[in-house]
């Protein structure tokens, strides 16, 4: 689950890590009076929304007047922010951060994240902040510092001044990151969160260092620890279909290819997957409808991979093991005629109840295509999506 910038920073600030005064606003008014608030002569105007590059597309700016602050706050909130990172139909801005500006002497990176391979945790360095670290990591690899904090031991003193020393801090400014580090490690841990962002985490010109920026995600398997988290999801920053999935327990996540994929098991859609890919096709999503399908999740999931408006055909690759096939035929029957059927129904069946299934799908006199085999099906699929009936 993401946070917005302005509620990863409240969590910044209760785990004692420094950040701009700030208000969130949702509207024109609102962002006046809180501009008005904090004074000043100018003020960062910051749309909220889950995506990176906010500020190449216009959504992060400096107004110099409070009529500026209100107009730029009308523009944006209502509207859709669309970012490299976004895709074409962006995401839409609810809410305004008004904050102080900040003067900004050197712009650093700092991260914290699970490495599954290492079984720790891992904190990333780069005295490259403010650009994307994925460039930073390409073209300029040796301005990355990292360090794995062990379980058990926890973050130690020595890590921090040894990331302090490596971003070319001195003096005071390494026991402040260390303080900072403590902070964000008590944070990162006791929150669950997968991954958290400080980009750029900045030395001002005084010296001193702040939190210019926040990202957090959290491990939604850990969510039910945290209720006063759950309370902070934005759905109108997610994807309709996969919350419409989770509210029916299925896994779904929307991918931006042409063939909606209907699997029971996890490894068996990534397989699915790969051989709609190898055959020349682009999966439009990732389902997996669990291994004990019934026939009305099987409807419920056959309906929400029609829903989407790019999918050309459909591969639905059932294996029955503790599922019955007979079923999944039944729940496809149900489905294609409540909705309709406007694309290619590709279908294979194996394991229990595979022949009563098949006979079933043959029976109903609907437009469905069936396959002896995965390859053969992947071959169908593709080509139903070249040739359109």
């Amino acid at each position: 689950m993401h946070l917005h910038e302005f509620q990863s920073k409240k969590l910044l600030s209760q785990f004692g890590v420094p950040i701009p005064r700030g208000t969130p606003a949702t509207s024109a008014e609102n962002a006046h009076q809180a501009a008005e608030a904090l004074g000043g002569k100018s003020w960062m105007v910051k749309a909220q929304a889950h995506t990176g590059g906010r500020g190449k597309a216009g959504g992060v700016l400096l107004a110099k007047s409070l009529d500026q602050v209100a107009q730029e706050t009308q523009r944006l909130i209502g509207s859709r922010l669309i970012t490299h990172q976004s895709g074409p139909q962006g995401l839409p801005v609810n809410t305004i951060l008004i904050e102080e500006p900040t003067n900004i002497d050197r712009e650093l990176y700092l991260s914290l994240l699970v490495d599954r391979s290492a079984r720790r945790n891992l904190i990333m360095a780069s005295s490259a902040g403010g650009m994307d670290i994925e460039e930073v990591a390409a073209k300029t690899p040796e301005k990355i510092l990292t360090t794995h904090v062990g379980l058990a031991a926890g973050l130690q003193p020595w890590q921090c001044r040894k990331l302090a020393f490596g971003l070319g801090l001195a003096g005071s400014q390494i026991k402040e990151l260390q303080k900072i580090l403590d902070g964000l490690y008590r944070l990162f841990c006791t929150c669950d969160a997968s991954l958290l962002e400080i980009n750029p985490l900045v030395v001002r010109q005084d010296g001193t260092l702040i939190a210019l920026d926040a990202k957090i995600n959290l491990d939604e398997n850990a969510l039910y620890r945290h209720s006063e988290l759950v309370a902070l999801r934005d759905p109108s920053q997610e994807d309709a279909r996969e919350m419409a999935a989770k509210e029916q327990d299925l896994n779904y996540i929307s991918l931006d290819g042409t063939i909606g994929c209907m699997v029971n098991g996890a490894g068996l859609a990534m397989a699915t997957m790969d051989l709609v890919q190898l055959h020349g096709g682009t999966p439009a999503n990732f389902l997996d409808v669990g291994g004990t399908a019934t026939a009305e999740r099987v409807a419920i999931a056959f309906k929400l991979v029609l829903s989407d408006p790019k999918v050309k055909a459909v591969l639905v690759n059932i294996f029955g093991g503790i599922v019955r096939c007979d079923l999944i035929a039944e729940g496809i029957i149900q489905a294609v005629k409540e909705v309709g059927i406007k694309v290619p129904v590709v279908v294979r069946l194996e394991g229990t109840n595979a022949t009563q299934g098949l006979k079933l799908l043959e029976a109903s006199n609907l437009k469905l295509t069936t396959a002896s085999t995965l390859q053969d099906a992947a071959d169908k699929v593709v080509a139903a999506t070249e040739n359109p009936a």
